[in-house]
C-alpha cells in the first residue's frame, strides 16, 4: 500500500507548477531558475533543483503541499481563478512518503516545502509541520530542510518549524504595505509578515542552545514601481534588526491568465544588482546611504555598485594598497575579503610597486582597480589601450 501511495504521489508531483521560479531556496538562487513559462512541470525532473545549502549543493525537491490558493496575488500563478494551473494536493504522510522514496533512491537529498493556502494559514503551515516532522522523526532524515512560513501563523507553530528546519522563509515580497498591496491584496504587511520575521528573531534570541532555522525572506521586484531604495532600505533593517541571512530578489515575469500578464518583464541585471549591493550591506559594513543610487531610486545597471560608487570617491582620491585599513582595502572594486586580507598579509613582508605583484596575492584582475589605488604613494604603470 505505501509503495502505491508513493507512486501516485510522485506522479502528482510531476503535474505540480514550477515553484522554482518564485521561491529560490539556497545560496545561488540564479542556479535555480527555470527557463518555463508554463508553470506547469513537464516531469519529475522540473520539480529538482540543485540547491547550493550551508550544507554544500545538493539535489533538492521544491514542491508545494498544494497549488491551491485562497489568496489573489496579482502576479501569480496558484492565486484564485487561474485556470492554467492544474490544483494538486498532498497529505503530510503522502508528501513525506514520496520525498522518503526519492531520498532512499538516490534522486534528492533535501527538501524546499512551500505550499498554497487553503483554509487559512494556521491549518496550511499544520501541514507543513507535519510533513516535516514525519521526515525528521518517523524516517530519521537528517539532511536540509527548508520551510516556506505561511503569513500571519501562531508564535508557537513558527517556533516548530523552526525546529524542524534548516531555513525558513517569510516572504515581504514587497517592501512596504503599498507596494504589498498592488502585489498582494489580501496580504497585510506588518501583522502577517514583518511580525513573523521579528518572531523568529525573538526565538533565536530566547532559546540560544536550540538548534533553530536561519530566515531569509524575498522580494518580487519591479511590478509594482518599487525602488532599489524601498527594497534595499527593508533588506538593512532586517539585517540589522530581525537576524535575516538573506534576502531574495526574483526579478518579475508575468504569467499568462493573471491581472499583471500584460505588465514588462524585469530584467535580471536588476535583479543581479540588487543581490550585489545586498552583500555590500550584509557582509562588508556598507550603510544603505552610501551605495549610489540615482534620483529615480534605483542603482546602475550598466555597472556594478561598488564600481559606481568607486568612480564617484575613488578616481580622485586613490586609496594607498600599503596604508589603508582592511575596510578601506574592501571599498576597492575587485578586492573582497579574502583579498583584503591577503593584501594585510603580504604588505608585512614587502612592498607592492607593480600591479603584477597583486595577481601573485590572488587578486585576479588587478588592472580593473588600478585607476582607484596607489602601490606605495604611487600610481600603478597602466598599460593603455590600442582601441
Amino acid at each position: 500500500m505505501e509503495i502505491k501511495t508513493a507512486s501516485s504521489t510522485l506522479t502528482a508531483l510531476t503535474q505540480m507548477g514550477d515553484v522554482t521560479l518564485f521561491e529560490p531556496a539556497g545560496n545561488q538562487p540564479e542556479r535555480e531558475q527555470s527557463t518555463q513559462t508554463s508553470y506547469q512541470s513537464r516531469g519529475l525532473e522540473d520539480c529538482i533543483s540543485n540547491v547550493s545549502t550551508p550544507r554544500g549543493l545538493k539535489p533538492i525537491l521544491k514542491t508545494m503541499m498544494t497549488t491551491a490558493c485562497e489568496r489573489d496575488c496579482n502576479y501569480c500563478p496558484f492565486r484564485t481563478g487561474h485556470s492554467k494551473t492544474k490544483r494538486v494536493t498532498f497529505t503530510p504522510d503522502n508528501m513525506a512518503t514520496a520525498f522518503d522514496t526519492l531520498q532512499h533512491a538516490g534522486k534528492v537529498d533535501g527538501l524546499f516545502l512551500s505550499s498554497g493556502i487553503i483554509k487559512g494559514s494556521v491549518r496550511t503551515q499544520d501541514k507543513i509541520i507535519d510533513t516535516a516532522d514525519i521526515i525528521r522523526n518517523k524516517q530519521a532524515y537528517k539532511g536540509y530542510i527548508h520551510l516556506k512560513i505561511m503569513p500571519g501563523i501562531e508564535y508557537d507553530q513558527l517556533h516548530r518549524a523552526m525546529q524542524l528546519a534548516d531555513r525558513v522563509s517569510v516572504n515581504l515580497e514587497g517592501p512596504t504595505q503599498e507596494r504589498l498591496s498592488a502585489l498582494a491584496p489580501k496580504k497585510t504587511f506588518i501583522d502577517e509578515l514583518v511580525t513573523m520575521l521579528q518572531w523568529a528573531h525573538k526565538i533565536r534570541t530566547e532559546n540560544p542552545y536550540e538548534k533553530l532555522a536561519s530566515t531569509v525572506t524575498q522580494f518580487v521586484i519591479g511590478a509594482v514601481g518599487d525602488t532599489d531604495l524601498e527594497v534595499l532600505a527593508m533588506s538593512d533593517i532586517l539585517y540589522q534588526q530581525a537576524g535575516l541571512a538573506r534576502a531574495y530578489y526574483s526579478a518579475f515575469r508575468p504569467v499568462a491568465g493573471t491581472p499583471f500578464e500584460h505588465l514588462s518583464r524585469t530584467e535580471l541585471i536588476r535583479q543581479n544588482r540588487l543581490y550585489q549591493s545586498s552583500f555590500l550591506l550584509r557582509d562588508y559594513g556598507w550603510d544603505v546611504e552610501e551605495l549610489p543610487f540615482l534620483q529615480s531610486g534605483n542603482l546602475r545597471t550598466d555597472v556594478d555598485p561598488k564600481q559606481a560608487w568607486a568612480d564617484i570617491h575613488l578616481k580622485h582620491n586613490p586609496i594607498d594598497l600599503m596604508q589603508a585599513e582592511r575596510e578601506q582595502l574592501m571599498r576597492v572594486p575587485g578586492i573582497g575579503q579574502v583579498g583584503a586580507d591577503n593584501i594585510i598579509k603580504a604588505r608585512r613582508k614587502g612592498t607592492f610597486t607593480d600591479l603584477s605583484h597583486l595577481k601573485q596575492i590572488g587578486i585576479r584582475t588587478p588592472h580593473k582597480l588600478a585607476e582607484y589605488v596607489l602601490l606605495d604613494g604611487k600610481q600603478p604603470v597602466r598599460q593603455l589601450s590600442l582601441w
